[in-house]
């Protein structure tokens, strides 16, 4: 089960980071929209995703067997 937690993790930390960069360089070149979404759109969910991929590998670290 925590290799499914670490890899959820992963996951969600990667696809985080890349909604955040897509959305601040989007922001940076003075582009609000990017497809169908707000760049602050972009970021909010950049930052969510970190966030989930961080909780995910707390879950991870502290479930561990020592």
């Amino acid at each position: 089960m925590n290799d499914l937690w670490l890899l959820l993790g992963r996951a969600a930390g990667g696809v985080g980071l890349l909604l955040c960069v897509v959305g601040g360089v989007a922001r940076l070149t003075g582009r609000f929209w990017v497809g169908a979404f707000q760049t602050g759109t972009l970021l909010s969910g950049g930052i969510a995703a970190l966030a989930a991929g961080c909780f995910f590998l707390l879950l991870v670290a502290t479930r561990r067997e020592r």
